[in-house]
């Protein structure tokens, strides 16, 4: 069986990372190149490092940050923020990112997904998509969850896919930073609704969360946090280890140093 991947996400702000609750509320964290170091050093699989007011402020992504944080850490990196056009692309795998996340720009613009997967590959190419309930339906928000763009997040990630994403991140706005768990009904929605690598973002409180979430959902390939990690509920080799005891597959090499204690 594939192993399953856990991945701290970086969301960053004026050039420092910062946590919010249900996309609110942000707080200031920490700096990005050192906690991205740590995570690479405690045995994280992939990190995600998301500008989040690109989009909104309508600029370009932080890439004197990104090419420090590439340097230095020795896992797969994906990026997002502010990703409007190919040229985008570029200038971020050049800055050494492995992968490239799209959200608003695509939802604007949605044949910058066929461009991208043309020139550099599906596997290149992350749906990033930010779901809230809005009454009886999920919805797809835009601009870092600022606004409602009344469009059914299944019909979104349906089409995304078709025309060349090859991962999708769904970002449940109702279970952000919550620490409750992951929203696994409207990940069972989507995870039958595709057949590309989908990974579980928000509401992770604690090692038992992605446990429910990999014995609920045991062809999702990741669960995506911040909180938790940030402010140390679990440390990422011992969730690992947790999650190896409950049956599911890690990857549990990798530990370096104090870290992985």
């Amino acid at each position: 069986m594939i192993t399953k991947r856990v991945i701290p996400c970086l969301d960053v702000r004026d050039g420092r990372v910062v946590k919010g609750v249900n996309f609110a509320g942000v707080r200031d964290v920490a700096d990005p190149v050192r906690m991205a170091e740590q995570y690479s050093r405690e045995g994280a699989d992939e990190l995600v490092f998301y500008d989040i007011t690109a989009s909104h402020e309508g600029r370009a992504l932080f890439t004197e940050i990104l090419r420090r944080v590439a340097e230095r850490i020795f896992v797969p990196l994906t990026v997002g923020g502010g990703i409007g056009a190919v040229e985008d692309f570029a200038r971020v795998l050049d800055c050494g990112a492995d992968k490239v996340s799209v959200n608003s720009g695509a939802l604007k613009r949605p044949q910058l997904i066929d461009e991208a997967a043309n020139r550099y590959g599906s596997q290149c190419v992350v749906l990033s998509v930010d779901a809230r309930r809005v009454g009886p339906e999920w919805h797809v928000f835009l601009h870092g969850g600022r606004i409602d763009t009344g469009r059914g997040v299944l019909d979104w990630i349906a089409e995304g896919v078709s025309r060349g994403a090859g991962e999708v991140v769904l970002n449940s706005m109702d279970t952000d930073g919550v620490r409750q768990g992951f929203d696994i009904e409207m990940l069972q929605a989507v995870d039958a609704l595709v057949d590309v690598p989908v990974i579980a973002s928000g509401g992770a409180g604690g090692a038992e969360d992605f446990i429910r979430l990999f014995t609920a959902l045991p062809r999702l390939s990741a669960g995506l946090a911040a909180s938790i990690f940030h402010f140390g509920a679990v440390r990422i080799p011992a969730l690992k280890r947790a999650m190896a005891a409950a049956g599911i597959p890690v990857r549990l090499d990798g530990f370096a140093g104090e870290e992985a204690e």
